[in-house]
């Protein structure tokens, strides 16, 4: 306690705030220089103000979808009590509210679909990654393979996962469609490369003196792995993962743009399309909150791995 106190200073604390604040005007100051020089095909590009109006609309939208579904479904209910009062025998039901969807749902049905593909990649990566770690001729055949693929653009993978998923996928009354699925095997593909590579990496770095002392006390596969290799790997899994996650996130939103898939992928496409003078600042605000979203997830991956690594001078960053 001594010692952290010790390291605490009004003014390093002041310029801790003060020179990111500084810096998030001087970038707001210059948007508003520049829009006011900027004409598009959609009409002047929106400032600051602009967007944050942008915002509210569709926050307010968002709020007046909700009201619409309470009602159809109040509606609905009021609908059943009559016809139960009338008949108590009756079959009633309550259908679905089936609206537009909103920003906020978009964003959300991103998220979810952001984490499938980033947890498909991970449960694929991390132990292919330890068994590829722990065998060096395994390694030295998977690696030419890993270096081949891991460059590939999402472009280049969603035709041949659309064409896959269309042929394998053929419920007739899916729980989920075809777009999401689409998606989220894309997200996974071009995700799960950086989580494989630095697993790897972590398990060839587990020190020599730990492999001797597992060897002599004669520890099982999954022992050594458990008691010796993965508290050792972590800090590089845990790189890879925050690595992998971003990625994902900048993939989904390609992805769904091209597989209209719903997303703010989509939402940015639709406004696109659209063409009418409030889609620039809906852009811009769906922009801004993608970014933030990356900014978001990247330092909840930052306080697991604070959490779960010894190693916490790797997790400062």
């Amino acid at each position: 306690m001594k010692q952290q106190m010790a390291g605490f200073s009004p003014q390093g604390a002041i310029r801790a705030v003060s020179m990111p604040v500084l810096g998030v005007l001087a970038f707001l100051l210059l948007w508003q220089m520049a829009a006011q020089n900027v004409t598009t095909s959609l009409g002047s590009l929106p400032g600051p103000a602009g967007v944050w109006a942008q915002a509210g609309n569709l926050w307010a939208d968002h709020l007046d979808e909700q009201r619409r579904a309470a009602e159809f479904i109040e509606m609905q209910k009021e609908r059943n009590a009559e016809i139960l009062a009338r008949n108590p025998d009756a079959e009633v039901r309550i259908r679905p509210y089936s609206g537009k969807e909103t920003f906020i749902d978009q964003i959300l049905t991103s998220l979810g679909t952001v984490f499938s593909g980033f947890l498909l990649a991970s449960l694929l990566a991390i132990p292919l990654g330890i068994v590829v770690g722990l065998n060096r001729y395994l390694y030295e055949a998977v690696n030419p393979v890993i270096q081949v693929f891991k460059p590939v653009s999402p472009l280049a993978w969603l035709p041949i996962v659309t064409l896959v998923v269309s042929a394998t996928y053929t419920v007739e009354d899916p729980m989920v469609s075809r777009a999401f699925i689409t998606s989220m095997v894309t997200v996974s593909l071009c995700s799960l490369w950086p989580t494989l590579v630095n697993t790897i990496m972590g398990v060839n770095a587990v020190s020599q003196d730990l492999r001797n002392v597992s060897q002599v006390l004669r520890l099982g596969f999954f022992t050594h792995v458990w008691r010796v290799v993965l508290p050792s790997a972590i800090p590089m899994i845990f790189t890879g993962l925050r690595l992998s996650l971003g990625i994902a996130w900048m993939v989904l939103i390609a992805a769904e743009m091209l597989a209209q898939s719903p997303g703010l992928g989509k939402f940015v496409w639709d406004e696109f399309q659209n063409g009418s003078s409030e889609s620039l600042g809906r852009i811009m605000v769906a922009v801004i909150v993608i970014g933030l979203i990356g900014l978001v997830l990247d330092r909840g991956m930052l306080m697991l791995q604070r959490l779960l690594s010894w190693d916490r001078a790797s997790a400062t960053h």
